[in-house]
């Protein structure tokens, strides 16, 4: 939303300005109204856009976009009708990346494809673009020998000679006959990868339909022996790298086990088997042999224990080693006998039979044999343990020995180990390497490797031209010329509705008035206006002098108010001077009790300038445009405390003060003042937002305002977003600052 401006004419009455006008209002239904005579301004207010006229215009000057238009018609359907047809044909090849598993070498039929990313998938397309390929093709096809692709060969035209001779085009004399070729030939071929898919588009145009399509096919076959190639090429070289390591390695590797075993022969660190030691398998041995003799010292230990303790008990001897002995078994045998025949002859005879008698010495006899016998067998026990502890000190003796020597080469073993390891290294290098040379060799001897794509779509040959496209290129001129002619009709008449008029433009036209009671400023309180105004304001500027005491009353008002009045928006109908004066007045009243600033918004600021302690200070086009700080914008009245920012310096873009920062500006500015004055001037180019958001408003009017108007434009002031609407008596101006015709604001 912006402020329109009326003028008065010599009857000094208003006048409604334009039949947009939001104040105007029905002449049926106010008929006792006077007319009041007023002025017109032919052209729209403000610069603004009068699409009526431009439409008129159009219409007027009609001859000058139809003709135009036509020829371009004509002349776009006679050239695409010259021009010489070309025919397109595509092949289409599939990216997947393939592999033949039986040209593996270790069979490994399982292997999952390798997936192709987007970036793979172009990288192809640049290869089907390449000069190598370029040159097979051409060189297959015979294009060098067609004057399409060489238009040497035809001869060249007095049109391209003349633009190669200017610049504008290039002479073909002065390129070799391959970049000529090469130049028709990328000219003619498209290729481009599908999106969201691993498929290539290989596109050829030629003036020969089966040409098209046969080059096509070619760069399509040659993609494919190129890639068969490539593998077969990589195959070899990489055989050939092998090669030489492997005669190399076969080298470090021999090497290596001579180290070896050189170093376990002077060390004595001899495999034994199970591929341990020498020496660890003589410990593991003399350590089994002398686990047994030990057992075999306690084993008989505990026997011959065990047959002394029968003996001296008295008890019958049951223990194996006894009882296993041939003369035990005898004596035990001739004792049954006898104990049979004691038995037998003991139901006859008495005991003191000679018979029986003979028969009980005869088996004590054979107890006391016996007990002989289990006696040597317990000494023969005793001397096995002494044996087996002689092995067991021996084989002790010998344990210990091996013990030491082992731990005396202990470093000589870690050294060993760790040549073993490098052999091994070597030696597992070697294999993988030669594993790797067999399947280089074995790819490298098959001739039909496969390519990473295969041919899905053939080209067929076309016979409907591909270029040129008759009618979107006719479409096209005729719709450009036609914007362009009546683009330039418009452009034409903007400029001329647009360019200053003198008064003689101002034509006077009739409309009913518009009743507007009289809003003033509330009257001043007698003290109020006896009270002195400030020496800084009537010595230095006597013209503030006159209503004055107004604007001490008003400002007494807004510091009343308090934060209701954080925002005053000073805007007038009649000169600039007139309002920034008034502006200046009662920002320095307010800057007696409070922090105030006073920001200039209005065409003119050489009167704050006049005031300011800083005259070349920059202003807000120089903050919108981030040139300056706030510390840089904000000066100082020389006559108070007030702060002041002017506009910009002179010559600056009034455009930036539409800009959105500026909005951002003011609200900074009010969280750190109490009162934010806005010299607005007659705010013909300001958008109303920045004005009226949470602000009020203090008009300063054109004496030769009716009181009608002034009502009326407060109303509608407070309509479009003022809180509040002061409308002063008149202004502090200087008294040369009237002029004829003056100003009046209403909102549009």
């Amino acid at each position: 939303m912006r402020f329109a401006f009326w003028r008065a004419g010599k009857d000094k009455a208003p006048r409604n300005s334009s039949p947009a006008d939001t104040l105007a209002t029905d002449s049926a239904e106010k008929p006792k109204k006077p007319k009041v005579a007023a002025a017109a301004v032919v052209s729209a207010p403000n610069g603004d856009m009068d699409l009526r006229l431009i439409t008129q215009a159009l219409g007027r000057k009609k001859h000058l976009i139809i003709g135009p238009t036509l020829l371009a018609l004509v002349i776009s359907i006679a050239a695409v009708n010259l021009i010489t047809p070309r025919y397109k044909s595509e092949a289409r090849i599939l990216i997947d990346g393939r592999e033949n598993v039986f040209l593996r070498p270790n069979g490994e039929r399982n292997e999952e494809r390798n997936a192709l990313d987007p970036e793979a998938v172009t990288s192809q397309v640049q290869l089907l673009l390449s000069r190598d390929l370029a040159r097979e093709i051409i060189k297959k096809n015979k294009l060098a020998e067609r004057p399409e692709f060489d238009p040497v060969l035809q001869g060249l035209s007095p049109v391209k000679s003349l633009l190669a001779l200017f610049g504008i085009g290039r002479d073909p004399f002065s390129m070799t006959p391959e970049e000529r070729v090469l130049d028709a030939y990328f000219d003619r071929l498209t290729a481009y990868a599908v999106d969201k898919s691993r498929v290539v588009v290989i596109e050829f145009q030629s003036r020969d339909p089966d040409l098209a399509a046969r080059v096509a096919n070619s760069i399509a076959d040659g993609y494919l022996v190129l890639q068969q190639g490539a593998r077969q090429a990589q195959a070899k070289s990489a055989g050939q790298w092998l090669s030489g390591e492997i005669d190399s390695l076969r080298k470090k590797v021999g090497e290596a086990e001579s180290r070896v075993e050189d170093f376990r022969s002077k060390s004595s660190l001899f495999i034994g088997t199970n591929n341990t030691s020498l020496s660890n398998q003589q410990m593991g041995e003399l350590n089994t042999q002398l686990n047994n003799a030990r057992a075999l010292k306690s084993d008989a230990e505990s026997k011959a224990r065990l047959i002394r303790e029968m003996l001296q008990s008295g008890k019958p001897i049951e223990a194996s080693e006894v009882m296993n002995s041939e003369l035990t078994r005898r004596l035990s045998e001739q004792r049954v006998t006898l104990s049979a025949q004691l038995a037998e002859q003991s139901s006859t005879l008495l005991d003191g039979h000679p018979r029986i008698k003979e028969l009980k010495a005869q088996l004590a006899n054979l107890d006391r044999q016996l007990r002989e016998e289990a006696s040597k067998i317990s000494r023969s026990l005793d001397n096995d343990a002494r044996i087996a502890g002689g092995r067991v000190e021996g084989l002790t003796a010998s344990l210990e020995q091996l013990k030491k020597q082992a731990s005396s080469s202990n470093g000589q073993d870690v050294q060993l180990r760790a040549l073993e390891r490098e052999a091994k290294a070597q030696r597992d290098l070697l294999e993988s390497y030669l594993a790797k040379y067999r399947e280089a060799t074995t790819r490298e001897s098959i001739d039909a490797a496969p390519a990473d794509g295969r041919i899905i779509s053939r080209a067929i040959v076309s016979n409907t031209p591909a270029y040129p496209k008759k009618l979107p290129i006719v479409l096209i001129a005729t719709l450009a010329t036609l914007m362009l002619t009546a683009g330039g009709v418009a452009t034409g008449e903007l400029l001329r509705i647009t360019q200053p008029r003198g008064r003689d433009a101002v034509a006077p036209v009739s409309a009913d008035p518009v009743a507007l009671p009289v809003v003033t400023a509330p009257p001043v309180a007698p003290e109020l206006a006896a009270a002195p105004v400030g020496p800084a304001v009537r010595d230095t500027h006597p013209e503030l002098a006159a209503a004055v005491g107004e604007i001490e009353s008003l400002a007494q008002q807004l510091r009343a108010a308090g934060d209701a009045a954080r925002k005053v928006t000073v805007l007038g109908t009649g000169k600039t001077e007139s309002v920034t004066l008034t502006a200046l007045t009662l920002a320095r009243l307010l800057a007696r009790h409070a922090k105030v600033v006073l920001v200039d918004l209005s065409e003119s600021s050489a009167t704050l300038k006049a005031v300011s302690v800083d005259t070349t200070a920059p202003g807000l086009a120089e903050l919108m445009l981030g040139e300056a700080s706030f510390g840089q914008v904000i000066t100082k009245d020389r006559m108070s405390g007030l702060h002041l920012i002017s506009a910009g310096r002179p010559g600056f873009d009034r455009a930036l003060l539409q800009s959105p920062r500026l909005t951002l500006a003011l609200d900074a500015l009010l969280r750190v003042y109490d009162h934010v004055l806005l010299d607005a001037g007659t705010a013909a180019d300001l958008p109303a937002e920045l004005l009226t958001a949470q602000a009020r408003a203090i008009v300063v009017p054109d004496p030769a305002m009716p009181a009608e108007a002034r009502t009326q434009m407060a109303d509608q002031l407070k309509a479009i977003g003022f809180s509040a609407v002061t409308m002063l008596s008149k202004p502090s101006q200087p008294a040369d600052a009237t002029e004829p015709g003056a100003r009046s604001t209403v909102a549009a």
